[in-house]
């Protein structure tokens, strides 16, 4: 089977691929720092199958993507000079609370609520629930990380379907004009996968797109079953269309993931990455 045409121009294809490439060369790190008994076994974690270079214990937020702060009960006057210094340069900042007094320690100053992680007695830390606070913080700029970090992928990847699949929905729901919207949505969904193949380690070429779309999955599709299903339900087509945009957005991604989790390797170095297909 041939791989799809694509209703967005050559130029904007071109300008999506080398934003994304230049953005993958970004050799920010993510620094770990706090409670100096805990912080080396988070950073352990955190590194586990993937590149310690993408890391740093304590030390300057000089080149920090995001700070993971590790906290064993109340801050102190020291942990707040820090992280008043990352709020001072827009760094994002995932705050673990840990040690017997965490449960009930007061929320970190300079810290967003949704960025307190909070460790139960006896328990490993929540890998998963530190990931997906990183990914929400960072949005497209995680990519970049995750490529170096496996552990962080998976959020990555999901953080970026559900952003973009409300966008599709919202652009979906809200054009008036038959079509007009072929072009945003495609341009988003394709964003979409690249982004997914670069958190997994991987450089797709704006002439393997199609291809790309081809082999990852069917959700290019999906629009033209939002347009015929506007002719059944008039009165409530607008909702027909962006939930089909959205279901269809969340498919691909979901799609995409499961494709490159598969033949995902290890980006040693920031920028490395192998071409598709593997």
């Amino acid at each position: 089977m041939p791989p799809p045409s694509l209703p967005v121009s050559p130029a904007a294809l071109q300008g999506l691929v080398d934003e994304i490439k230049a953005s993958s060369r970004d050799s920010g790190v993510l620094v770990i720092a706090g409670a100096r008994e805990l912080v080396a076994v988070l950073r352990r974690d955190l590194v586990r199958d993937g590149v310690a270079g993408a890391t740093r214990e304590h030390g300057s937020l000089d080149g920090a993507l995001a700070v993971v702060y590790v906290l064993a009960g109340e801050a102190d006057d020291d942990d707040r000079e820090v992280l008043r210094e990352a709020e001072r340069r827009r760094v994002p900042v995932v705050c673990v609370v840990a040690g017997p007094g965490g449960a009930d320690a007061p929320d970190p100053p300079y810290v967003l609520a949704r960025n307190v992680v909070r460790v139960p007695p006896s328990s490993g830390f929540p890998l998963e629930e530190i990931a997906e606070a990183l990914a929400r913080s960072l949005g497209e700029r995680a990519t970049p990380l995750a490529a170096r970090l496996p552990v962080l992928r998976r959020a990555v990847a999901g953080e970026l379907t559900r952003r973009i699949a409300r966008q599709n929905g919202l652009i979906a729901s809200t054009t008036i004009v038959p079509g007009a919207d072929m072009p945003v949505l495609t341009l988003n969904q394709i964003r979409l996968v690249l982004r997914i193949a670069d958190a997994y380690g991987f450089e797709v070429d704006r002439e393997r797109i199609p291809e790309v779309l081809g082999v990852v999955g069917g959700g290019l599709g999906l629009r033209a079953l939002a347009r015929r299903s506007l002719g059944v339900v008039p009165v409530a087509g607008w909702v027909v269309k962006g939930g089909i945009a959205y279901a269809g957005t969340r498919a691909l991604g979901e799609a995409a993931r499961r494709y490159f989790e598969r033949r995902a390797p290890v980006t040693r170095i920031a920028g490395g990455r192998l071409r598709f297909p593997r």
